[in-house]
């Protein structure tokens, strides 16, 4: 579906690139960004996760073709130290690289794993009311037996941070079902400021991971530690689970794909023409069989042969029966 242009707003867009798969997964978005918006005026910033006591091994790109192709690109490499999380909390990169962007200026964060597929400056973000991906499963709190429900997980946390909860709740679902409370993936979220997003980001992260309410003792916080603070975060500064009109992201304008045998398994053949459209370009293409997923999957066509395997019209209920299917014939790769 064609997108009208939105009024004009200029934005930073940033993903993280570190050592091995992210770092080709960002040229990937890059090219993507800039196939499928030439027109996008605002800023691609690449993080990059600097050497230091939290990190057994240089985490940062290890590759000067993948430097040069993302600057080739446009984009702009921003290091930006880790205090709290590491190689102990890969995912806390997301929160911790926020004080590194430019203060004060809106910022639209995506996970390397996701391709443009429309143009994004088109997507009416209202960048004083944050929000995130709805693209998710009931991945957290697991209630157990004898512990509290979903409600009352979810509410020490918000008590915890002196926030209301009711407010947050979507009342068009039951209660005790896991939609009813507010609960993003992570995969891309948004808003005015990155240093006030990632101060309160962090603040929250922290908290519950060294201070967690006593209803949390049996709940385990990895991987997903950055997906409990999120909520919080968003609801904290106004925003919510309906501050973006549905169908832009996550929909015709950009795909979290999460690994590439998925998405030719399930994505949409505009993304697979996205995909192997701008992966296409010698001067790129040679870059990314740095990669051996993308040189297989892509270049030696074993994405076309995961994709035989299904039928896009009635692909299998579960995520997990996808992959079992995928690795039953010996082309999962990561």
């Amino acid at each position: 579906m064609a997108r009208k242009p939105s009024a004009s707003q200029t934005f930073n867009v940033c993903v993280v690139a570190q050592h091995g798969r992210l770092t080709y997964e960002a040229l990937l978005f890059a090219a993507s960004l800039r196939h499928c918006d030439p027109d996008f005026a605002g800023r691609l910033l690449i993080a990059e996760p600097q050497a230091g006591p939290l990190w057994p091994k240089d985490p940062g790109i290890q590759t000067q073709d993948v430097h040069a192709a993302l600057q080739d690109l446009g984009a702009e490499i921003v290091p930006f130290d880790s205090k709290h999380f590491g190689a102990a909390y890969p995912y806390g990169n997301k929160i911790e690289m926020l004080k590194a962007l430019p203060k004060g200026e809106p910022f639209v964060f995506f996970d390397t794993d996701t391709l443009i597929t429309g143009a994004l400056s088109t997507v009416p973000f209202d960048f004083d009311r944050p929000s995130a991906s709805l693209r998710r499963t009931g991945t957290w709190p697991v209630p157990q037996v004898y512990g509290p429900g979903y409600a009352g997980l979810w509410k020490s946390l918000y008590d915890k941070f002196g926030l209301d909860f009711e407010s947050s709740l979507d009342l068009s679902e039951p209660d005790e079902f896991w939609r009813r409370y507010l609960y993003f993936n992570a995969g891309f979220f948004y808003y005015s400021c990155p240093h006030k997003f990632g101060a309160l980001f962090e603040e929250y992260a922290l908290a519950i991971r060294d201070t967690p309410p006593v209803e949390l003792c049996a709940q385990s916080f990895d991987p997903w530690l950055d997906q409990i603070a999120l909520p919080l975060v968003i609801h904290a500064l106004g925003g919510g689970r309906d501050t973006l009109p549905a169908g832009y992201l996550d929909g015709d304008v950009s795909c979290h794909y999460r690994f590439l045998p998925l998405l030719y398994a399930r994505e949409s053949d505009r993304v697979i023409e996205v995909l192997e459209t701008v992966s296409a370009p010698n001067k790129i293409k040679k870059v990314l069989k740095g990669s051996n997923a993308i040189k297989r999957m892509v270049f030696q066509g074993r994405g076309a042969k995961v994709r035989a395997l299904f039928d896009q019209d009635n692909l299998p209920r579960k995520e997990q029966m996808i992959r079992n299917q995928i690795k039953k014939n010996g082309f999962w790769m990561r």
